[in-house]
């Protein structure tokens, strides 16, 4: 059973040396993602077919302020990772510190392994990854719950990937962003998504695993304004989901969009109402039966951590669909001031209202053990 405090929907690994090359496919492993040391004397992930290295300070910088993180990284190597970012144990007192009860747990390296042009090596990384992530959450099993992955090489394949996953312990989908074949509204993935649905694995989309929405994608003007757009690939996917039918079908099917925030949401879906009513008598486009907008009230939910407008917004997005997280250990994370920033931006909620929040929506949607218990940790010793 998950003790009291907060379930982060939204937490990461930084994968270590051998989750690759130890557990992938031996017809893979001369060619495993793996840590190289750079010219310039640090670490770095390599993954052949992709032309960039994954530096080690984007994936471990929580709680270090700009110009630290920044000299951190120019010298980091895997042996100043923190254990917190790839053993179980170890996590459980940078939890403890931050009021965190509970963690579901995307990949790091794997978000961009998304994008890999090779589907068979893609398929590979991502079982190498998923047999490494069950060991890890084997040492906190009440702590932290892992999110799958698959490549989709077919809609076939992509039933098994999920049922091992489900046999395995996994609690979530994470899903590439760009898919192999046709898009993800084509009714050939209808027999997927209602093996999602029977399964009760919600499929998640998380930032930075598509093409379009990626670190490196062309920027207008300062560079900073790529960060700003990183959401509109996960818009897309609401939209084409939403429109293609695919919950006017799947009804019982689940989707979470995670680390895109969530207070756009409300004028998203106001526009698409409104996009529909231009096109179609009472707005009911061809192929469904509701607005838009009804349908992302049901199905869509959102991870975010820091985003005031998303408790500004309850009479638009249910509530119930917000999913806090706290993006450990990445530089984006609200580690170890987490109970602060909530205190900030949320003092105006009920008591009703946090518990859903920052607990009790996550552990429904992802059926996870978490009983009554309180959102609300004890304050502990930080860690060193």
């Amino acid at each position: 059973m998950i003790p009291a405090g907060i379930i982060s929907a939204d937490g990461h690994v930084c994968e270590p040396a051998d989750c690759y090359v130890d557990h992938i496919d031996p017809k893979y492993r001369d060619d495993a993602p793996r840590i190289v040391r750079q010219g310039d004397g640090t670490d770095a992930f390599i993954v052949p077919g992709m032309k960039r290295p994954v530096p080690l300070g984007f994936i471990d910088g929580a709680g270090f302020g700009p110009r630290e993180r920044l000299e951190r990284a120019k010298t980091m190597t895997f042996s100043d990772v923190r254990l917190a970012a790839y053993r179980g144990a170890e996590r459980v007192p940078y939890m403890d510190q931050d009021g965190i009860a509970a963690e579901l747990i995307y990949a790091s390296v794997g978000m961009g392994i998304c994008m890999h042009r090779d589907p068979g090596y893609k398929d590979a990384c991502m079982w190498a990854y998923n047999r490494w992530l069950a060991e890890m959450c084997a040492d906190a099993p009440d702590r932290i719950f892992g999110m799958a992955q698959t490549a989709v090489l077919s809609v076939d394949a992509a039933i098994a990937d999920f049922q091992q996953a489900k046999d395995m312990g996994f609690v979530g989908m994470m899903m590439p962003g760009d898919p192999i074949h046709e898009d993800y509204d084509h009714t050939d993935y209808d027999a997927l998504w209602e093996c999602a649905s029977d399964l009760g694995l919600p499929i998640c989309f998380h930032i930075l695993t598509s093409r379009a929405g990626s670190m490196h994608a062309e920027t207008r003007g300062h560079p900073m304004n790529n960060f700003l757009g990183i959401i509109r690939a996960i818009q897309d996917v609401v939209g084409l989901m939403v429109l293609g039918g695919v919950f006017e079908r799947h009804p019982n099917l689940k989707l979470v969009v995670a680390e895109s925030d969530a207070g756009w949401l409300p004028h998203y879906m106001y526009r698409m109402d409104h996009a529909a009513r231009m096109n179609a008598e009472g707005g009911i486009v061809k192929g469904l039966s509701k607005l838009p907008s009804q349908y992302i009230r049901s199905n869509v939910y959102a991870t975010f951590q820091d985003d005031l407008t998303a408790y500004h917004t309850f009479n638009l997005f249910p509530y119930e669909h917000l999913l806090w997280a706290s993006d450990f250990p990445h530089t984006d994370s609200t580690w170890p001031k987490s109970r602060q920033l909530i205190a900030e931006q949320a003092s105006h909620l009920t008591e009703e209202q946090h518990q859903a929040i920052f607990r009790d929506n996550t552990a429904k949607l992802f059926n996870l053990p978490a009983g009554d218990r309180s959102w609300r940790m004890e304050a502990t010793t930080a860690v060193a």
